[in-house]
Parts: C-alpha cells; structure tokens; sequence
C-alpha cells in the first residue's frame, strides 16, 4: 500500500498532538525532541515523494471511496515541491526558534506542528472544500503563533489578521456554495470537466463564485489590494514564526494557480481563464506599491516584509506570461524567494537583539556584537533578494523575463521586475550602511550574540541559494513538469473518476 502522500498530513499532527500529553507538555525538552524526530521523519517522506513525483501522479483516496466523493489527496510535481519546500523552511524556523522562542510562551512545537499539518494539507489536496479546511486549520495556528510570546504589537497585529482572515473565510465559503450549486461538486478535476458545460446563466454564477475565490486567495496571498495586512502582521511576529510565515503567501499563490490553471483553465470554455485580465494590472500594481514600501520602510523587519510583497507581483505575473508557459520559471522564483525571505527575517532578528534599544530601526545605534557573521548573512541575503549574480534569485528572474515572448508583455514585465530589483538594490543599500556603518556608543555586550542554533538555521537557508544555482538545470525541469501538473493531474483525476474500477480497495491509484 502507498501511504505516502498523507504522511506529510498525519506527521506533523501526530506529533502536535503526543507533544500536548502531560509529560510532553510539560517539557520544553520532550517537545523539542519530538519535533526534531518529526522532521527527520518527514525529511525522509519529502525525499520519496520527490522522487515518487518524478514517475507518477499518485490519488489517495482516504476510505476509498470514489473520486469525486469522499476525500482525495494529490501528490504530484507540484505538491511535492510545496512539502519539500515547507518542510526545509520550517525546520530552519524551528531550530532557529529553539534558541528563546520556544520558551517565550506555551505551546510553540504543538502550534508549529499543527501549522506545518494545515500547510501540508493544502498542498495536497484535491478538492477545494478540504481546501478550505486545511486554511482553517493553518489560520488557527497562525493566530495563536502569531501572539506567542505576548505583547502590545503582536496582539494590535494579530486582531486585524484574524478579523481579515475570518472575513475571508466566509467569503470563502460563499464562493464554494454558489460553485457547488452549479457544478454539483468540489473536486477540483471534476469541476475543471463540469465547467465547460455550463449554460449561460449557470456561467455567470459560477464566474461570480471564481471571481470570489480570487479575492480569497488574493487576501490569503496579499495581491493588490488585499496585501496590507502582510507588513505590519509580518514584522510583529516572532522572528521563526515569521520565518514560516513565508511560506503563507505561497498557499495563496499555489490556490490560484490549481484554480484558475485547472479548474478555470484553458480547458474552461466561456470561463477560461477568467482571472487572467485581473491578475495582469494587479500583479504590476503589487510590485509596484511593494517596491514603494520597499523604499519607505523604517525598519528592516517592514521593508523585508515589503520584499515579500513583491515577490508575490512577481508570481502573480510569471502565471499569467504567455499564456500560462512562465509559471515553470515562476516556480522556481518561488522556491528560491521563499527561504531567502525566511533567511531575512531571522537575519532581521539577530539585528535586532544585538542593537538594543533601536532595534532594527534605520537609526544610529550601538555597534553588533556580531557585525562580520551578520553582516556576510545579510549580504549574502540581499544580493540573492535583490536578484544580482552568481546567486538563485538572478537565475530566477532570468528565466522569468525569458519566458517573456510577446512585445506588450515584455515592456511591462521587464519594466517592473527590473525596476523593482533596482529599488530593491537601493533599499537593501541603505539598510546595509544603516545598521553596520552608521553606528555609535558601546558594543553590544556578548550574551546577544547569536546561538549555534541560530547561525545554523540561517546558514542552512543561505546555502539554498547557491545550491539552486549550481542545480539550476534539473530544478527547473522539475519545476517544468510541476506547471504541467496543473493541468496533467487534473486529467489523470478525471479519468480515474471515468474509470472507478482504477481505484483499488487500500485507497489509492
């Protein structure tokens, strides 16, 4: 039997939960431990789906009942470069929070194990409502996550994130009720088949109810309009939680693409592609006002944030470039942009700490304890952010302003990524002379320097960066056929519920 592709689910659940027992939960020590063997578990299970990936698209069908009843999860290309990806970022934030965040508060393992389960979920689904509820569960988390540790900051952010996330949520499921009264279903594959047979009238509501989706998903991934929750949310967070929190933009993104590159693609009829005349302006306008807050933030934490924003335009656009054939570039982009963001943060925090009083403010303040080990961390991070060579973040855009072919598209694109990359350059300039040059007054003292664990969490997400590079070419073949996923999964989907008699009695195909 293959249970592979619910590992990814059940792992970290389980260990959330054993972690909550009255010994565990009453020991730093036992918690800590627990999750270091549940991502050594889970190392090993991203390791055989990557490679299970490589030769088959793999249906689980939980109970097995038949596509498209009952719960179905998916792991293909796609979703095999989500878990890897969230799997390496979290185990960084992790390990970088056992240093003090895990001692600031109560529950921090339980809660990273239970936002680690609802990410994985979302990554692996198949249907859109179980979409949904895997987002809750994430949210749940990031709520609780988002307060650890207290404080007036956290708590003025975390309001405004849950009142936003709970609109959205319902939201959300107004848009899966007036899909589900159309097309009589929630499998994604199945309403990919079901959507091109609507009449008029029937189209229309479900336009309405895909255009809903977007707004969700746009919230969720913090597209133009919908991104000012993300900086002032972002940079109040603990520094891992933050770090993790890299990867929420992405579940956003990774919706749109299965939504609206399966279910609303090419192969929708009168709907294809009904979220493309939006995502071109508003994926511009994200990189354009992230750009602006790039340049105006006061603090590293907000302007890293605003990278953050950026990147997301970034993706946006690489979906929509030439009819879909840029997204393999974009992927990429986001594998790369991901840990370099999560890198940031917790360079951010080592800042910080060790600058007292200012903090990570663009002011003058005391020198760093550490100031060469921080320094080669933030300059590596920032020529990988910014997008200069040798590293992953100029492979990245390269190849997404190559996947460019048509006139119009390349004036806009080129304009705006490499004008965005050229801000970028001058902000992360003068983050650089502000906080290593322009200082004054006493040395930190040395019990803010930073802890093994800390150098090696943010060593870890550096290295990625020339490693992408080095590896650039079979990366981006599998970045190449997890865009074709999109597509590719949905058809073998649909077969399958074509084919019941394919779906073998342990659950799976």
């Amino acid at each position: 039997m293959n249970h592979l592709p619910i590992l990814p689910i059940l792992i970290p659940a389980l260990a959330g939960i054993l972690m909550l027992f009255p010994t565990p939960a009453s020991s730093i020590k036992y918690q800590r431990w627990l999750a270091y063997l549940s991502f050594a578990a889970m190392a090993y299970v991203c390791w055989q789906i990557v490679v299970s990936a490589q030769y088959e698209t793999t249906l689980y069908v939980l109970g097995g009942w038949q596509p498209p009843f009952g719960i179905m999860l998916l792991l293909d290309h796609l979703s095999a470069i989500m878990i890897t990806l969230t799997t390496l970022l979290a185990f960084c934030a992790c390990l970088y929070g056992t240093a003090e965040e895990q001692t600031t508060g109560r529950f921090f393992y339980p809660l990273f194990m239970f936002q680690l389960m609802g990410i994985n979920g979302a990554f692996l689904t198949g249907d859109i409502f179980n979409l949904f509820v895997f987002f809750e569960i994430l949210l749940i988390a990031s709520y609780a996550l988002l307060v650890h540790g207290g404080g007036k900051e956290k708590t003025g952010a975390a309001v405004h994130y849950i009142a936003l996330n709970l609109l959205g949520s319902a939201f959300f499921l107004i848009a899966l009720g007036t899909l589900y009264g159309t097309l009589g279903t929630l499998n994604m594959a199945d309403m990919a088949e079901k959507v091109a047979l609507l009449s008029p009238q029937q189209q229309a509501i479900a336009k309405a109810g895909g255009l809903l989706l977007l707004v969700v998903f746009g919230l969720k991934s913090a597209m133009l309009p919908l991104h000012f929750w993300l900086p002032k949310t972002y940079s109040a967070a603990a520094a891992p939680i933050a770090a993790l929190f890299a990867i929420m933009t992405k579940v956003g993104l990774y919706s749109i693409f299965r939504v609206f590159g399966g279910i609303f693609g090419n192969d929708a009829g009168a709907l294809a592609n009904i979220a493309t005349p939006w995502i071109w302006p508003l994926g511009i306008a994200t990189i354009i006002i992230g750009s602006i807050g790039v340049l105006a933030a006061p603090s590293l934490r907000l302007m890293i944030a605003n990278v953050i924003i950026v990147s997301v335009g970034t993706l946006l656009l690489s979906f929509v470039i030439n009819d879909g054939k840029g997204l393999s570039a974009g992927l990429y982009y986001l594998i790369h942009s991901t840990l370099v963001g999560g890198a940031l943060f917790l360079i951010a925090d080592l800042i910080r700490i060790q600058r007292g009083g200012a903090q990570d403010r663009f002011v003058i303040a005391r020198s760093l304890a550490q100031p060469g080990l921080i320094g080669s961390f933030f300059f590596i991070a920032a020529i990988a952010a910014v997008g200069l060579p040798p590293l992953s973040g100029f492979v990245g855009k390269a190849l997404i302003l190559k996947s460019v072919i048509a006139a119009n598209q390349q004036l806009w694109v080129w304009s705006v990524i490499l004008l965005g990359s050229l801000v970028a350059l001058i902000a992360f300039s003068r983050a650089g002379t502000m906080l290593f040059w322009h200082v004054s007054g006493a040395k930190a003292d040395d019990s803010k320097k930073a802890k093994p664990a800390q150098v090696i969490a943010i060593s870890l997400l550096l290295l990625a960066t020339p490693i992408l590079t080095i590896f650039a070419h079979p990366v981006t073949l599998y970045t190449e056929q997890a865009a074709g996923d999109i597509h590719n999964s949905m058809y073998q989907v649909q077969d399958v519920i074509h084919n019941s008699e394919k779906v073998s009695h342990d659950g799976h195909h």
